[in-house]
């Protein structure tokens, strides 16, 4: 095969190659824009919604509402009534404000002055108000008004008499073109248009006027239902001619193409189906397809580009390649001479390696020197606390002699429970001295190793079921809001787990005087960090919260600790990268400690 026809196919290759992924590219730029301005539009109903829920039931509790409808015949109370409704109309911005007997009568509505009054009219065939009445909670339903043939959603709820007993419904009707105004196309996406389904396919809400009350659904042959009929009166509910042409590959499931054909002109589309909160809406965005195909001829291009490149040091290669050849020819001439000079050149090489390892021996006694270096540091630190543990191991050790002295006499008088006193006492110190011991030895320790992978909420499940049995009182409450998903930080699994003992530790002794002693602990997350939070609402800190952190400083008594559990603890976060800082709550009395670590992925 000649080179022109290899480069040829290679050409064709690249094309189609650069065509598909422009597609691809093309389609997941529409699919994700559509897909932000969709879950825009969906907050924003879920918020309408969320506004005007719970009205029907504030106002149901009026007891104007209640009067009237036990005296249905007193025109005063009547009158009164449709007063009132106005002012609700009024002050909560909806179009309707009515109230219903029992049986489905409207005996009070804001626009009881108006030719096309509420007031007499039933309504028990809708929706809101069967399940106002049989449920005996809020409903909330959508459809065109049976009088003022305007859409709008429906918000009802059933009024009782003082015994509890339903006496009839409230409702209030909010119009939806609000909605509808809200809708804005993303600046990129010009060509786009948008619909909302109703869980029957039909259009309730859209951009595009003729697109209203039509069936999306693609089933042409079917008839519209009897709750559609009665949603949308009057309405043809006619179905949209549209061809469905599946889903671009490495798109979603709730993304494809498809072709409407209207009045004789067809356009393709990509449509994002999101679902709407509460109603079984369906939001539709539609966008033209043609920004895709600038996309791919734009990849397109590129591709065609980088074939030229290709092409172009593909012949520079073949000419040096020839020019090599060449050069080869000329080397071998060049050998005989070459070969005089091998010797010289590896008594060179010789000396190269002897220095060279030189160097290398003088690197490692550096490297060596430097952790010597490091260690002598850390012994420095613990050679400033010795002060301190001759203190804290000298008190201990002579209220020891003291109590044993006490007990020989004390057992010569036959006082064994003076001397059982004692030994408690003794035992207690020693414990004492055992903990300060054992915590300076892992001060000292060295490190196991670097760093690694490690699941935040393994170290605090472990802390947990170790401080399972050390909670002073029964009634104390943690509360660990145990994330879902894994926490991957940077850190050590067993030096992170005992930071957290001594942090919850610290926590439940310092509720220990609270009425309602209440630990949490929570994990956030921003800026490429995980943030541990440890809360409690015991006594806070003291005023320089910086203190704690100090070797021996404590404010617990002698039995509860030593003083040196946070400085162990920030010794091994800072040499885990971390940070660990303590502090007062503003929300309320307590302290707050915020373990910092950095986040890693699983492919890190």
């Amino acid at each position: 095969m000649s080179y022109r026809i290899i480069a040829f196919l290679v050409f064709l290759v690249t094309l189609a190659f650069s065509w598909m992924l422009g597609g691809w590219y093309g389609y997941r730029q529409v699919e994700q824009e559509s897909v932000e301005e969709s879950f825009r539009y969906r907050q924003l109903v879920a918020n309408e919604l969320n506004r005007y829920m719970p009205i029907p039931e504030l106002m149901a509790e009026h007891p104007l509402l209640a009067e009237a409808l036990a005296s249905p015949g007193d025109p005063g109370t009547l009158l009164r009534a449709n007063d009132q409704m106005q002012r609700m109309a009024t002050i909560v911005g909806s179009s309707d404000v009515y109230l219903m007997d029992a049986s489905g009568t409207t005996i009070a509505a804001n626009n009881y002055l108006r030719r096309d009054s509420f007031v007499g009219r039933n309504f028990d065939f809708r929706p809101y108000f069967q399940d106002a009445m049989a449920s005996g909670d809020s409903a909330i339903y959508f459809a065109l008004g049976v009088t003022s043939d305007v859409r709008g959603l429906y918000f009802s709820h059933p009024v009782r008499d003082d015994s509890g007993e339903i006496l009839g419904v409230i409702a209030m009707k909010v119009l939806v073109h609000e909605l509808e105004s809200q809708w804005r196309r993303p600046a990129s996406l010009r060509d786009s248009e948008m619909v909302v389904l109703d869980d029957a396919g039909i259009s309730f809400l859209s951009s595009k006027s003729e697109w209203l009350y039509r069936n999306f659904t693609g089933d042409n042959a079917g008839a519209p239902s009897k709750q559609s009929r009665q949603r949308y009166p009057d309405r043809e509910l006619s179905p949209i001619d549209f061809d469905s042409l599946g889903s671009p590959w490495g798109l979603s499931d709730r993304a494809g193409t498809m072709r409407i054909h209207n009045d004789g002109e067809s356009r393709e589309y990509l449509r994002v189906l999101t679902p709407l909160p509460r109603l079984d809406w369906t939001l539709q965005v539609m966008v033209s397809t043609r920004t895709v195909l600038w996309s791919r001829l734009g990849f397109a291009a590129v591709g065609v580009a980088i074939f030229v490149v290709g092409l172009l040091a593909s012949l520079y290669l073949r000419e040096r390649y020839r020019r090599e050849a060449e050069l080869a020819h000329r080397g071998e001439q060049l050998e005989r001479s070459v070969a005089s000079r091998t010797a010289e050149l590896e008594r060179s090489n010789q000396q190269l390696l002897d220095e060279i390892r030189e160097r290398e021996k003088t690197r490692d006694e550096l490297r060596e020197t430097q952790h010597e270096l490091i260690q002598a540091a850390k012994l420095a630190v613990l050679g400033q606390m010795s002060a301190g543990l001759n203190h804290e191991i000298n008190q201990p050790l002579t209220a020891i002699q003291t109590y044993a002295r006490n007990s020989r006499r004390f057992l010569e008088k036959g006082a064994t429970e003076t001397v059982d006193a004692n030994l408690s006492e003794i035992i207690t110190l020693c414990d004492k001295m055992a903990e300060l011991t054992r915590q300076f030895k892992v001060f000292a320790r060295k490190s196991e190793g670097p760093p690694a992978l490690v699941d935040l909420r393994q170290s605090v499940d472990g802390a947990l079921k170790i401080m399972a049995a050390q909670e002073s009182r029964s009634d104390i409450s943690i509360q660990w809001h145990r994330p879902e998903q894994p926490v991957q930080c940077h850190g050590d699994l067993i030096r992170i787990e005992q930071v957290m003992v001594n942090l919850v530790a610290n926590a439940i002794q310092a509720v220990e005087s609270s009425e309602r002693p209440e630990i949490t602990i929570d994990v956030e997350e921003d800026d490429g960090h995980w943030y541990c939070l440890v809360r409690d609402n015991g006594s806070g800190l003291p005023g320089s919260t910086e203190r704690i952190f100090e070797p021996f400083f404590t404010t617990k008594s002698v039995k509860q600790g030593l003083g040196l559990g946070l400085s162990i603890s920030r010794q091994i976060v800072d040499a885990l990268g971390g940070s660990l800082t303590g502090r007062n709550r503003s929300d309320g009395p307590g302290a707050e400690f915020v373990l910092t670590l950095r986040k890693r992925e699983a492919t890190e």
